[in-house]
Parts: structure tokens; C-alpha cells; sequence
């Protein structure tokens, strides 16, 4: 069987988004994995699955799966190319959406010039919502994690970071320059960490001032993204909650900026940002 496809990014995190609605397959996550190796596949950050809906008051189903074949809870960038992607091929008419996910919901709205607003729900930054078993505490707070070095010699780091939760984990880690920041380093050792059995994504943030901020995001099962949609939103609730950001920030990432707004604990947090399609083609399962 060939199944089409549709390859697409949102500043530079790119999907292969897949059309479950008007034919029915499996893929398998080893070949997934092979469709995500980017020399030898097509090659993507996240495979999306447009799927019916379980339940009647939602559009569709929003299914996630990482390079390597395993499943990922949610992505902000992926939403708005999943949200573009049933409107350009007519699988509804529909601007605004209400997608059901493994980890609840999130509602699309499909703007001018290409561009996509997700609601991304409320956030949450402590309790059973996060891997991280110490986040309980009754008010969020900085967390602090010891990674030991695999030399003797070498000494023991001390990595102080927020955790948010926006349907995924994050860790977020506030830096002076992002471009100097050990994400090659912190990223895949505090994302195997034990304090996180279901893993993390790890975020690198340089808060400029209230309006604006710089990121880089080292995510779970795809290494480190020219843009995290997610990452992007939980850095933004960290900075609010920390005094560092205003309720509406542009945060820019390798990839390019996206527009994030929070009105605080209990709010939804909204991101704007592009959509692109870079080409179509078709694969034998």
C-alpha cells in the first residue's frame, strides 16, 4: 500500500503529516523511524496523524510521533501545520478546530498570510502533570538537578531549571546567551535523567527583557528543533512566573519567532505562528 503525504514546517520544525481520515493504514515505529532518518527516509522532527475523533465534540484526532518511532504528548508547531493541513486538503472548511490528544485538547485557529493561533490550554508547573517527582510543592518553583560527569576528574553540575508542563514536559533553564548554551551537553543528560522516567524537554532561555526572548529547545526523541511550540509557551509561563516576562512575548528560536500571551495561572496560553508546506509525496508502507 502507498500512503500519501504532506511534508511541512513551522519555523523549521518540520512534519510529515499523514491523512488517517479518507484511508486507513498502521505504521509500525520501526517504520516510522526509517521514514524519520533524514539521509536515508524522508526525514522530520514529528510524523502528525490526522485521525476521526473518538468523541463527537471535537474535529479531529491529533496524533504525534517522534523520529524515532516513539509517541510524543503534544507540539505547538505541529498543530498549526496539522490545523493548515486538513483545510488545504479539504477534509473540512472549517477555520477553527477542536483537536483531541492523548493529553486532552487544544483548539486551532486558522489566520491570514499563513499563519496559525493554537490555544494550547492551561499550563501546569507542578504535581502529577510532570515526570519530575519533587515538582509538588504548593507554588511554582526553581528545581535543581545534580548531573554527574562521566570523569572522576570532572566536577558535578548543578542544573537549576523550571518545570512546566504544556500536555508534555519541559525543563526549563534560563541563560545569558543561547548561543553559548550547553545544549548538546544539558539537553541529553538532564533528558535521561532519573528524576525523569518519562524523560524531558529541555529548554535554554535568554530572557532579554519583558516583551522578548531567545530559545533553544533539545526535545525528547528528536534532539535539538529549529522551533518548539511547546518549548516556546513553557518558557514564557516560567518567565511570567518568575517576574522576568510580560503577558505578551515574541520569542525568538533558530527558526524564527513566534507570539506567545498568558494572563497568568488559571489563563490558557495562546501562541501565533507560520505555516509552511514544502512539498507532497507518497511512501510504500
Amino acid at each position: 500500500m502507498r500512503v500519501r503525504f504532506n511534508k511541512m514546517h513551522g519555523l523549521g520544525n518540520d512534519f510529515v503529516v499523514l491523512d488517517r481520515v479518507t484511508a486507513e493504514f498502521e505504521l509500525k515505529p520501526e517504520r516510522i523511524a526509517q521514514l524519520g532518518d533524514r539521509k536515508t527516509g524522508i526525514g522530520f522532527d514529528q510524523l502528525l496523524i490526522v485521525d476521526p475523533p473518538d468523541e463527537p465534540d471535537y474535529d479531529f484526532r491529533y496524533t504525534i510521533y517522534n523520529s524515532d518511532g516513539s509517541t510524543a504528548e503534544q507540539c505547538g508547531n505541529g498543530a498549526r501545520c496539522f490545523a493548515r493541513f486538513v483545510l488545504d486538503n479539504q477534509l473540512t472548511t472549517k477555520k477553527q478546530l477542536r483537536l483531541q490528544t492523548n493529553t486532552g485538547s487544544i483548539t486551532t485557529l486558522v489566520l491570514e498570510n499563513s499563519q496559525v493561533e493554537i490555544d494550547m490550554g492551561v499550563p501546569s508547573y507542578f504535581g502529577d502533570d510532570l515526570p519530575f517527582p519533587s515538582a509538588n510543592s504548593a507554588t511554582p518553583e526553581l528545581q535543581t538537578i545534580t548531573l554527574t560527569p562521566e570523569s572522576d576528574d570532572a566536577p558535578a553540575q548543578h542544573v537549576d531549571f523550571m518545570p512546566v508542563s504544556m500536555g508534555n514536559p519541559h525543563a526549563v533553564i534560563e541563560v545569558n546567551d543561547v548561543a553559548q548554551a550547553p545544549v548538546d551537553e544539558i539537553g541529553p543528560a538532564l533528558g535521561a535523567h532519573d528524576a525523569f522516567p518519562a524523560g524531558v524537554n529541555v529548554g535554554f532561555c535568554h530572557y532579554i527583557d519583558e516583551n522578548f526572548a531567545r530559545l533553544r529547545v533539545f526535545e525528547r526523541g528528536a534532539g535539538e528543533t529549529r522551533a518548539c511550540g511547546t518549548g516556546a509557551c513553557a518558557a514564557v509561563v516560567a518567565g511570567i512566573l518568575r517576574g522576568k516576562l510580560s503577558s505578551k512575548v515574541k520569542v525568538s528560536l533558530p527558526g524564527g519567532k513566534l507570539r506567545i500571551l498568558w494572563n497568568g495561572h488559571g489563563e490558557t496560553v495562546k501562541m501565533i505562528g507560520p505555516t509552511a508546506t514544502v512539498f507532497r509525496g507518497e511512501f510504500k508502507i
